[in-house]
């Protein structure tokens, strides 16, 4: 009679176990355990949001600003803050760093190096101008003297540090693996590539009246374009092994936009990082349930030795 009483109540834990609890399934995840680093780990804001504006808040929560999604973006955190600055060492990265889906990931700014470096049989640098050209019309412009002149006058007139110091809104994934990253940015940013140009004319004054003259007229083309011109801000990333750079030539309405300047994070840019689907952990219930036959376990053995 014991020995089945003991059955049943073995049998009794067991089903209970298994049949209320197992491994919990993969789902939709956020970004998790955050924390900033990186060789410049405190050149960063935190932008609040109040569903109309974006607004430096030092005080707001980093886990709400990174709660959005491409409906929703709420807020961001800017890396690499003081990017446009004077003085500002384009050496050093400023780095969200976190868990997703049970794996490690890290989110930066960008480097000089970052820039010059090879990538895709060129340089990086060169080859994100020309995607940027190309996706926005202007693809003729690639190799020629007007776009090789181009290339020049951005990268040494701030472009490259116009482009490292993104503004996360949201790092979410799916129950399949992919990663969305949001960056916050301008809807049209065309201004931001017309600075250059801007900038490169105020330093050479004594320029011929041609070379001014064509500069002038790029420029009128990139802000007079029947779309708007859309870039990204520039990630780099590693997860899962894989460190690479993260960008976008598609915005959609954020549906804000900052406070102070009334341009900035106008678009909402989504990245995507294919990933393995988050990892599995066994549910709460299931420990107890292991607890419950462990105890169940202890008591037989004091009865036995009794």
């Amino acid at each position: 009679m014991n020995n089945c009483l003991r059955t049943i109540t073995l049998t009794s834990l067991l089903a209970i176990g298994y049949s209320t609890i197992g491994l919990a399934p993969a789902q939709a995840d956020s970004i998790q355990n955050t924390s900033i680093g990186g060789t410049a780990p405190t050149d960063y804001l935190l932008y609040d949001s109040n569903g109309t504006n974006t607004f430096v808040n030092p005080n707001a929560s980093l886990s709400s600003i990174l709660s959005g999604d491409q409906t929703n973006p709420t807020g961001n955190i800017e890396l690499a803050a003081s990017s446009e600055k004077a003085g500002f060492d384009f050496s050093k990265t400023t780095t969200l760093n976190g868990t997703i889906g049970g794996r490690s990931i890290s989110i930066s700014s960008l480097t000089q190096s970052d820039w010059t470096a090879a990538y895709q049989g060129t340089t990086f640098g060169q080859y994100w101008f020309n995607q940027a050209l190309t996706n926005n019309g202007f693809g003729s412009l690639v190799g020629t003297q007007t776009g090789n002149s181009f290339f020049n006058i951005f990268a040494s007139n701030g472009g490259f540090q116009r482009f490292s110091d993104p503004n996360i809104s949201y790092v979410n994934q799916n129950a399949t693996g992919t990663i969305s990253i949001g960056l916050a940015g301008h809807y049209n940013a065309s201004s931001l590539f017309t600075q250059s140009i801007d900038q490169y004319l105020a330093k050479n004054p004594a320029l011929p009246s041609s070379q001014k003259l064509a500069l002038l007229g790029l420029k009128n083309q990139l802000s007079t374009s029947s779309k708007p011109i859309q870039a990204s801000e520039i990630i780099k990333y590693t997860y899962n092994g894989v460190t690479n750079y993260g960008f976008s030539f598609k915005a959609t309405q954020s549906g804000l936009v900052e406070k102070s300047d009334k341009i900035s994070h106008s678009g909402n840019y989504e990245i995507s990082i294919d990933g393995p689907p988050p990892i599995k952990v066994p549910e709460p219930g299931l420990a107890l349930s292991l607890a419950g036959i462990g105890t169940w376990a202890a008591l037989q053995r004091r009865r036995q030795s009794a």
